[in-house]
């Protein structure tokens, strides 16, 4: 089986990296690429000849625009990155019945109440980064071809920018620091997105049933406050000296923190679904970030 995998340098794309091999011939493209084969997801269009030129029986696309202050402002570049890209991949995949697997996101939702989200609850997203991911799930449906799309929140991994690199640093240079208590999710860890991603695969490219929407996290919830505090307990445990102490971390409303686009308070996903559906046993969330904080160590 051949595999293209864009963005694969990003936080899930590098696992992916790994998981994917185990599938078949991985051909991995970046914005970058030193090949004539182009990958550049803000010229959509391009793709086609991309995959054209590939001919494979798996389309991974972990590409996408994250930034998601700087999108209220860059909508017409997000929604080529997010959703028109994607749309064109759906596209060729139907139109050569290659599989798509793509990765979106619970900004889908408009983040009200406590209840975890179901893949059918309702769309409403808080901003332009929402939307367009909400588009390209739509694009996707649409275009009839066979996929899965894990949606998925509060991704980190050893590599890259995320929340636990951001606090490590901070808790080197700070003795306080204030962190929002009032929403609510399960930290994703790169690694657990990859290694169900091949899981998931083989079991669907067998049985087409499968294909479809699933929500992907972790057992367990907590506040990035919650969150904050485990990263500095477990640091420091494995021997990290830091300045910052867990109590020395005050909870704080996302009031304290405005920012251009919303947020969603509720980012919890309910995964009964992808457990029932692929056989799978989840791990905490604490597991996980607590692996990734050795990785750094």
């Amino acid at each position: 089986m051949k595999i293209v995998l864009f963005g694969g340098t990003g936080q899930v794309g590098w696992e992916l990296q790994r998981s994917l091999a185990t599938l078949g011939k991985l051909v991995v493209l970046e914005l970058k690429n030193p090949t004539p084969l182009l990958a550049d997801f803000s010229t959509p269009e391009s793709l086609a000849d991309t995959v054209r030129a590939v001919r494979p029986d798996l389309i991974v696309n972990a590409a996408a625009y994250t930034a998601v202050d700087k999108a209220e402002g860059e909508q017409e570049l997000v929604r080529a990155i997010n959703a028109t890209a994607p749309g064109i991949l759906a596209r060729e995949a139907a139109a050569s019945g290659a599989w798509l697997m793509h990765y979106s996101t619970d900004y889908v939702f408009n983040g009200m109440g406590s209840t975890p989200w179901v893949e059918n609850s309702p769309t409403e997203p808080l901003n332009v980064y929402g939307w367009t991911k909400l588009e390209a799930e739509q694009l996707i449906r649409s275009s009839g071809c066979l996929h899965l799309i894990f949606r998925t929140s509060w991704v980190y991994a050893a590599r890259g920018r995320n929340f636990v690199r951001t606090i490590l640093q901070l808790a080197r240079e700070r003795d306080s620091l204030q962190v929002i208590d009032d929403q609510i999710g399960a930290p994703t860890g790169a690694e657990l997105l990859a290694d169900l991603t091949s899981h998931a695969l083989r079991l669907a490219m067998q049985n087409h049933a499968l294909a479809g929407t699933y929500h992907v996290a972790p057992i367990g919830e907590t506040s990035w406050y919650g969150y904050a505090r485990h990263i500095v307990e477990v640091a420091r445990a494995g021997g990290n000296e830091t300045r910052l102490t867990p109590d020395s971390i005050e909870p704080v409303p996302a009031s304290a923190f405005p920012t251009v686009a919303s947020r969603p308070a509720n980012s919890r996903m309910n995964t009964e679904k992808l457990r029932s559906s692929f056989g799978v046993t989840l791990p905490t969330w604490e597991n996980g970030v607590e692996r990734v904080l050795v990785e750094m160590a």
